[in-house]
């Protein structure tokens, strides 16, 4: 038993680790030099650092707080824990991580930028939540709307992401805005298949205290 347990604590290590790096160089090296944003907590810490010049390091970490809290509550707390020490180190990967801007020579290629953008960041995620944590806690939130007043998790999101669209069209333009737009579907599509497989079935993530003796 102490074997499948280390085990599973040691692959679960490598998922997060494995994520917040995928993350850390969609951000870095894509999205934060070309003013590119998201959907979700990531995509309101992009447009808070953008509007008053703070370091995205420190805003997606504060911005994270509320909904690991919530966490605590609504999932439990070892999940609230590996989620706060995860965010941690993706703040510390944002701020001294060697990931600089690789789309300099792309001569302005932003589907490209937008494509691949989105493709890190969602399997960053997605390895995250393999990992038993949430990297973006618009999850967390959506878990507990659904307890509270019985929105769905894709309802929420959709509606946050609207409003946060809604704004980069006002601050950025219409193109960065629908260029946002096509980075979030690119994340939350590949979320979808590093969470559940490529392959057509349902798949379930049970975030709980005794989640592989449910499992």
């Amino acid at each position: 038993m102490n074997t499948i347990k280390l085990s599973s604590t040691v692959r679960d290590i490598v998922y997060i680790t494995l994520g917040i790096l995928s993350a850390t160089f969609a951000l870095n090296s894509l999205l934060v030099p070309n003013e590119f944003l998201d959907g979700g907590v990531t995509g309101i810490s992009l447009l808070v650092s953008h509007y008053y010049h703070l370091p995205l390091s420190i805003i997606i970490v504060v911005a994270n707080i509320p909904f690991i809290i919530l966490g605590a509550f609504q999932a439990s707390r070892k999940f609230a824990v590996k989620t706060f020490i995860s965010i941690i180190v993706l703040g510390l990967c944002l701020q001294f991580a060697p990931f600089t801007d690789i789309t300099a020579e792309w001569e302005s290629n932003m589907i490209l930028i937008a494509i691949f953008g989105g493709f890190f960041l969602g399997l960053g995620i997605g390895l995250g939540m393999r990992g038993g944590c949430s990297i973006d806690g618009i999850e967390i939130l959506a878990l507990y709307t659904r307890k509270r007043i019985g929105l769905t998790m894709s309802e929420l999101i959709l509606g946050l992401n609207v409003i946060i669209f809604l704004i980069a069209a006002i601050g950025f333009g219409l193109e960065k805005a629908f260029y946002a737009i096509l980075t979030y579907y690119v994340a939350t599509r590949t979320i979808g298949y590093v969470v559940e497989g490529i392959e057509e079935y349902t798949g379930v993530h049970i975030i709980s205290e005794h989640s592989e003796q449910i499992r």
